[in-house]
Parts: C-alpha cells; structure tokens; sequence
C-alpha cells in the first residue's frame, strides 16, 4: 500500500535536498545499526552453537530456560527484525 507525505514550509530553504541528505543519512545509521546487531547475534550464536534461527524457535517453545544472556538474544532478534523493517522502508521512499 502506498503511502504519501505531504510537507510544506514557510522558508526559502529547498526541502528536496535537505529530506534526501537526511534520508541518507538515517540509512547509513541504520546500516552501522544493522552491522552492529549482527556482529552481537553472531557472538550469541557462537558461544551456545545455535544459529538465531534455531534459538528462536526453541527459546519460543520454551526449551529454552529464560537467562539474562538469552533474553538479550531475543532482544538483539527482534531489534534487528525492527532495523530491517525500518531499511527496507527508508529504501523504497521516492521523492517527487
């Protein structure tokens, strides 16, 4: 579904410029983001040999019992789930 924003301004600055450094420049923070919780599923699914895939399913069904470290896992899953969705948004905006 298509959604549009309509933005208006009383100054002389021209908005198209402005919206599209500062959409670059949220990417390139949800990028390092992205990297970032990567790196820290990647050190989860190291120390306990699963990948986030299976943690998931198995913490879910609770044959998993809830740890500090674990519920920072689901944490860290859902964040980047979250980053991606948010990516993906940022991606597909076009400005006319």
């Amino acid at each position: 579904m298509a959604q549009q924003v309509t933005l208006t301004t009383d100054t002389q600055i021209a908005l198209k410029p402005l919206i599209e450094s500062a959409l670059r420049s949220e990417l390139r923070m949800l990028e390092l983001s992205l990297q970032r919780t990567t790196r820290r599923l990647q050190a989860f699914e190291v120390q306990y040999g699963l990948t986030s895939d299976e943690f998931e399913h198995r913490f879910n069904a609770g044959e998993i019992e809830e740890s500090l470290d674990f519920i920072e896992w689901a944490g860290e899953i859902k964040t980047l789930r979250l980053l991606e969705a948010q990516h993906h948004a940022l991606q597909r905006i076009q400005l006319t």
